[in-house]
């Protein structure tokens, strides 16, 4: 017995000490964004619509101009929990006012906070991964002239084991990836710039994609619909076999919130159209082009 103890405890020790080596916080490099040059404020709010910033960190029912107050607060339910929306306002002490550019781009790109904590990925960063440099400077630049709010962040509702911080470093490993899923690089301008928009700023996989077990987006589902994370309905597909509107009626309902039905967008998906109706013209025909051109999936959606 003490023989096997012998070899059994050196075993667990450098186990434990590669699991807490690989599961490590990683952030960009230190010198990635310290350009003195500033961001582009017009550019940052095309930024902030295209992903969504309002529409998750806004206050709970926010309206008009208040929903460029991020002072979060929306709650967002999950198989593994409630998360809910942390003020990114430039308030210093209970926003994101504190926070240098690289602290954002860790954040956005990595999941990681300015402590060096792993986010949950309720916050979207395995889209936001994808995102170019030059998007996040403008975004900085842009977030810094919105409202300061000093609404204190609230604490996310999840239970053990799923609020072991660490542990996400696993799950990044598994799930974090920086590969597109419409691969290639002969897509054309278009296509190519439809894809950033829904595979990296639009995060549209985040809802429209089904999980696995461990919550990982399925790609051989790529936007095959999936369950409502609140248990209630379902989120529609957008492939091919079960969506049949033309390009243009996409980049239309993306531009007035009306269907080809004549029905029109409720739920969070008007808060979607809200954003999108504010993009260029050319980029709602980017993401129709990248919806139309999405293959049928290996297997019907099952979700969770």
């Amino acid at each position: 017995m003490v023989k096997v103890l012998r070899l059994i405890v050196p075993a667990a020790i450098v186990a434990a000490g590669i699991a807490w080596v690989m599961t490590a916080p990683k952030t960009v490099a230190e010198d990635a964004f310290a350009s003195p040059e500033g961001g582009e404020v017009a550019r940052g709010e095309t930024v902030f619509r295209a992903a969504g910033c309002g529409t998750c960190h806004a206050a709970p029912g926010a309206e008009g101009d208040d929903k460029l107050v991020l002072a979060g607060g929306q709650s967002f339910p999950s198989p593994f929990g409630a998360f809910t929306a942390p003020n990114i306002s430039p308030d210093p002490d209970h926003g994101i006012g504190e926070w240098s550019l690289q602290d954002l781009a860790n954040a956005l790109l990595h999941g990681v906070s300015p402590e060096g904590v792993h986010y949950f990925p309720a916050f979207p960063y395995t889209s936001y991964t994808h995102m170019g440099d030059r998007d996040i400077v403008d975004l900085y630049a842009y977030l810094q002239t919105l409202p300061a709010s000093s609404a204190p962040s609230q604490p996310h509702e999840v239970g053990f084991p799923f609020n072991i911080r660490r542990s996400l470093g696993g799950w990044k490993f598994l799930f974090l990836k920086d590969d597109w899923v419409m691969d290639g690089n002969d897509l054309g301008a278009e296509l190519t710039r439809g894809r950033y928009l829904v595979e990296a700023l639009g995060h549209c996989a985040e809802c429209h994609t089904p999980r696995n077990a461990l919550g990982g987006l399925d790609r051989s589902r790529w936007m095959a619909g999936a369950p409502d994370p609140s248990g209630k309905g379902t989120i529609p597909a957008l492939t091919p076999d079960k969506l049949s509107w033309s390009a243009t009626d996409i980049a239309y309902y993306l531009e007035s919130g009306f269907t080809p039905e004549f029905d029109s967008a409720g739920g969070h998906m008007a808060a979607v159209v809200e954003n999108t109706s504010r993009l260029p013209a050319e980029d709602r025909a980017a993401i129709a082009a990248y919806v139309k051109a999405l293959p049928v999936p290996v297997a019907a959606s099952t979700g969770y």
